[in-house]
């Protein structure tokens, strides 16, 4: 159809799975690092969740690509099946043998632990792979846990990853489901895109398929990004139908008119309003950055173009006083959280909070009003990662982080993370620092977090594929921050060596040891650079 029209090799938005189109963005580097965890020697239990369309499939898939060495994989992409039924399709996808002809739960179980203990006295690993796990019933994910229990006095002979929708989570939640969701060692919830995101997996998608030139108007790409929200299954097809238009229409280019149409005739009316709840929030916080910059008080926007730093956006004359005096401990010990009196009296908005945690890292950072955070600050050095985890994921990674807090009677509110000791956080606050206990956050603290890191090399994931510079930097931080004798000459390519060495450098920091350099590593590695503002020296004693 439009192919040869646009000089393309092959249809560049095509909603099938294929690996060779994966843009990998932040999050998806994350994601598919848990799954490669999850097929390491000490993966175990990994659950990946995200909205349809994310690319979850997509992901999984480019694990299989990895050729993983001394590791069998079992998929189930159907999972409504009864408890006998799913046991037998794992047998059948491991070529195990059993009795064809009365198989009972009990003979399949047996023949699959027989076969899983001969697979690892070679020193093979297995992984199980259970795709739409949302749609498993209760008593087939009672089994999963049950399949658990295969293990040696050291391993596990089976590794299990859940691969569902945000309702995975949910149906984990069930208290007759809790001796499984405790057993699960790994999660992430994978978003869509953000804006900038959006326009980079277009063409990154367009690069593939031959194309030589851009095809989408950069206000054509905005729009996309308004009717599909970041989801990559609605960005193709927009795309796939926009382009469509514009060979009917005979232009090289596609207009913001006929990304319009397209979207309206297969998806509908253009979204105007964001729910907070939605499964999109940080999204919608990405939004919320540009309207909080735009909404701001003139005053302060004022002082945000003479002091040449990133300013308090939208501080009430009060809070301005307390600044300008600097931070001071507002309560040295946790405040009861039963009524929240103490963050509910110091909630400050989201343009203030994100504007302090860009001044720990740069004071002369300049964010122009309307413009994307994230992409304003790329030029400088600095990239956002927004992701879910816990207290220990922040206290690993040990940088100042935007979390959001959904407080009683005020809905979502947001609070820059300065230092974790102990069982105590240390909140920034309108009026100071205000230690609270972490037991506490617990109960308002949904695992959501926004961080930023300097990133020094210019791949943000660095693998088996990679060349060039990133491995040779790879190397030397290697040296300099974990005591690793790099080769001479320094390698052009990601090899065994590296790998290992890295691996060496993972377990040390209780990092996912799966050899590959993703958004964790690559923090890890800028340790004790100057500059480098961290949780523990953010927190007031």
């Amino acid at each position: 159809m439009y192919t040869e029209f646009f000089q393309l090799r092959e249809m560049p938005f095509s909603i099938t799975p294929d690996p060779a189109y994966l843009y990998m963005s932040p999050r998806h580097q994350e994601a598919l690092g848990h799954l490669l965890y999850g097929t390491g020697q000490y993966g175990g239990f990994v659950q990946l969740t995200g909205e349809v369309g994310t690319g979850k499939t997509t992901i999984v898939r480019t694990l299989l690509e990895q050729k993983l060495p001394d590791v069998d994989v079992a998929i189930i992409h159907n999972p409504r099946q009864s408890e006998q039924e799913f046991v037998q399709s794992i047998c059948d996808e491991l070529r195990v043998s059993y009795p064809r002809e009365t198989p009972t739960l009990k003979v399949l179980v047996d023949a699959l632990n027989e076969h899983l203990l001969k697979t690892h006295a070679t020193g093979r690993r297995t992984v199980l792979i259970i795709d739409e796990a949302q749609n498993l019933q209760p008593a087939v994910l009672e089994q999963v846990r049950l399949l658990t229990n295969l293990e040696t006095a050291k391993d596990k002979l089976l590794r299990i990853m859940l691969i569902g929708q945000p309702e995975l989570s949910v149906l984990l939640s069930r208290p007759d489901l809790r001796q499984l969701a405790s057993r699960i060692t790994a999660r992430y919830h994978l978003t869509p895109l953000n804006p900038a995101e959006t326009r980079e997996y277009i063409e990154h998608r367009l690069r593939v398929a031959g194309a030589q030139r851009e095809l989408f108007l950069p206000e054509s790409a905005q729009l996309i990004f308004r009717y599909t929200q970041g989801v990559p299954r609605l960005i193709n097809i927009v795309c796939d139908r926009s382009l469509l238009g514009a060979y009917a229409q005979q232009s090289r280019v596609v207009s913001p008119d006929m990304v319009r149409k397209a979207a309206q005739e297969a998806i509908g009316t253009l979204p105007t309003e964001f729910d907070p709840r939605a499964p999109f929030r940080w999204l919608r916080i990405e939004l919320g950055w540009a309207l909080a910059l735009i909404a701001c008080a003139g005053l302060l926007l004022y002082s945000f173009t003479r002091e040449r730093a990133v300013p308090a956006l939208s501080a009430a004359p009060a809070q301005q006083e307390v600044l300008a005096a600097g931070p001071r401990v507002v309560d040295a010990a946790p405040p009861p959280l039963s009524d929240l009196p103490a963050l509910t009296a110091t909630t400050q908005p989201l343009g203030l909070v994100m504007g302090r945690m860009i001044r720990l890292w740069d004071a002369d950072a300049r964010i122009v009003r309307g413009e994307n955070v994230c992409n304003a600050l790329r030029p400088r050095g600095l990239e956002c990662y927004r992701s879910t985890g816990s207290w220990e994921d922040l206290r690993q990674m040990d940088r100042p982080a935007m979390l959001t807090l959904d407080l009683p009677d005020l809905g979502p509110q947001y609070f820059l993370l300065q230092g974790i000791a102990g069982d105590n956080a240390t909140l920034d606050t309108a009026l100071g620092p205000l230690r609270v206990s972490l037991a506490d956050l617990e109960a308002v603290w949904n695992g959501e977090f926004l961080l930023l890191w300097r990133r020094e090399t210019a791949d943000t994931f660095i693998g088996p594929n990679s060349s060039g510079e990133s491995v040779r930097w790879l190397w030397q931080r290697l040296g300099s921050s974990a005591g690793i004798t790099p080769p001479e000459p320094l390698p052009q390519r990601f090899d065994s060596r590296l790998r290992e060495a890295l691996r060496q450098f993972q377990k040390e920091r209780n990092l996912v040891a799966d050899g590959t350099a993703g958004i964790r590593s690559l923090i890890a590695l800028g340790d004790g650079q100057p500059g480098t503002p961290t949780l523990r020296s953010g927190d007031t004693p």
